[in-house]
């Protein structure tokens, strides 16, 4: 009973809503109606009808100018959209051009070529092994340390010192010395005035210059050829102020004592002197009395196999000892197959290229033929020798043989009755040219023209050109159809 209850007043309350909104409507249309009955009022009780109709004017003129405005822009927008359109054809049609030249010039690539200057050569990558004429040098303190006098790869006269050995109790007497020379230069400061001579001034002037030139180079041996100087001249200096200074003075003694210690350091100091002219080289292998050239015939591939080296790897430097190695030849051994190598003879020269890629002349000195059709070479070199103190084997480059000229692909020529042509082209018009190779590889070839004697000996037709210049444009593949035109 309830819910019918609920239900009854749910429905009498939609009903009255529904009433009411048809009420208000109906008001709105009342008020409408009233507001239109009052402007047809207006307008005919309008005595001028000009200013209705310059109104209506007005508006239609607002009108017009809006349908204009909206018929240009719908006509911009055509337009724009046609010229989106032009100017996409456009670029589609330079793409299919672009790319029929490309696919044609793949296709059916240029067939002239210009005649250019050029070089050509045939070069190797091998793996070489160092021979070199070296003498190790060591004295009988080689267990306490060395002082290297002079620097890795150094040139040397017979009777230089090279290095020598610590003594014992060295660093103890290098300590005192140096606590000394502090003393003296401050006692030397102290006494400036009463110690002057013209002997002084020089040395003063020469230490200045020596410092000068040690901030303007970066080269390591004359920095410490310039320290040493120093050290020189301050010592000297130091022994003309202890002269000066009063006898038993304290700078006299300073100067005394720190003479003793340095008698008692050389005294004790074994120095060791070059044997012969060379470079000095502190690189030690243990190699020295075994790859030398005193006998190149046991040098094959199996004997430098069996030295087990690593290509590349440095030769550390010795704390024992030091080597004097020739410095006006050296040699190295390589092993190759290849078809220049097989065509080597003793007494060729070829261009070695070394890892600093710097090029030097080789000389094949002697040729191993081994069994499995390679060849075992030794060259011989005069430059770049210190350059390769620090290996015993490493990777260089043998250059066998280069030339410049005019250079051609080997596509251009033709060869007929042992001579070699190619077919030039002039405004249209064929020429035959006979040339002579210099050089050739796989792809190209060096050529140059016959000189008038040779010329002579070859009693070639009188048709036939003899002479190719620079910029001459030759067929690149001439056809059966081109060669019979100009025969």
């Amino acid at each position: 009973m309830k819910n019918n209850k609920k239900e009854g007043k749910k429905n009498k309350d939609k009903n009255i809503n529904n009433q009411e909104k048809t009420n208000i409507i109906k008001d709105k249309k009342k008020i409408y109606k009233e507001k239109l009955q009052k402007r047809e009022k207006r307008i005919n009780k309008h005595k001028d009808k000009g200013i209705y109709e310059n109104n209506e004017s007005i508006i239609l003129d607002k009108h017009n100018k809006n349908l204009n405005i909206e018929v240009t822009s719908k006509n911009k927008k055509r337009i724009n959209r046609a010229k989106v359109i032009t100017v996409f054809i456009l670029i589609i049609a330079v793409i299919i051009y672009i790319s029929a030249s490309v696919y044609n010039l793949i296709i059916n690539p240029t067939d002239t070529v210009v005649v250019k200057e050029g070089r050509i050569s045939s070069e190797e990558t091998v793996i070489g092994y160092i021979i070199r004429e070296e003498t190790v040098i060591k004295g009988e303190n080689y267990k306490n340390g060395m002082v290297q006098i002079k620097n890795e790869g150094e040139k040397v006269a017979n009777g230089d010192p090279i290095f020598r050995y610590y003594t014992s109790g060295e660093e103890e007497l290098k300590k005192k010395i140096a606590d000394l020379d502090i003393k003296i230069q401050e006692a030397m400061e102290e006494n400036n005035e009463n110690l002057f001579s013209p002997d002084t001034k020089l040395l003063d002037t020469q230490i200045e210059e020596r410092l000068s030139n040690v901030y303007d180079i970066n080269d390591i041996q004359k920095i410490n050829e310039y320290k040493k100087d120093i050290s020189e001249y301050i010592t000297k200096k130091a022994k003309i102020a202890g002269d000066l200074s009063p006898s038993g003075s304290y700078l006299k003694k300073l100067i005394d004592e720190r003479s003793g210690y340095e008698n008692e350091l050389n005294s004790g100091a074994e120095y060791i002197n070059a044997t012969s002219s060379g470079i000095v080289s502190y690189r030690i292998d243990g190699l020295e009395e075994i790859l030398n050239p005193s006998d190149f015939s046991k040098i094959n591939k199996e004997f430098l196999d069996s030295l087990n080296l690593k290509n590349g790897q440095i030769i550390s430097s010795s704390s024992e000892g030091g080597k004097i190695v020739n410095n006006f030849i050296s040699y190295i051994a390589c092993t190759s197959k290849s078809e220049d190598a097989s065509n080597a003879k003793i007494g060729d020269k070829v261009k070695i290229r070394l890892p600093s890629t710097k090029e030097v002349e080789g000389k094949v000195e002697y040729i191993i033929q081994e069994a499995n059709g390679e060849n075992t070479i030794i060259f011989s070199i005069t430059e770049g020798i210190d350059e390769l103190l620090s290996y015993r084997k490493t990777s260089f480059d043998i250059i066998w043989w280069d030339a410049e000229g005019y250079k051609v692909p080997n596509s251009s020529i033709i060869t007929e009755n042992d001579l070699n042509y190619v077919i030039r082209t002039r405004a249209g018009y064929l020429d035959k040219v006979l040339v002579k190779i210099k050089k050739k590889t796989d792809s190209y070839s060096v050529v140059t023209n016959y000189s008038t004697s040779e010329l002579k000996d070859l009693n070639i037709d009188k048709n036939v050109s003899t002479s190719i210049i620079l910029y001459d444009e030759l067929i690149l593949k001439p056809t059966e159809s081109q060669i019979k035109s100009v025969t």
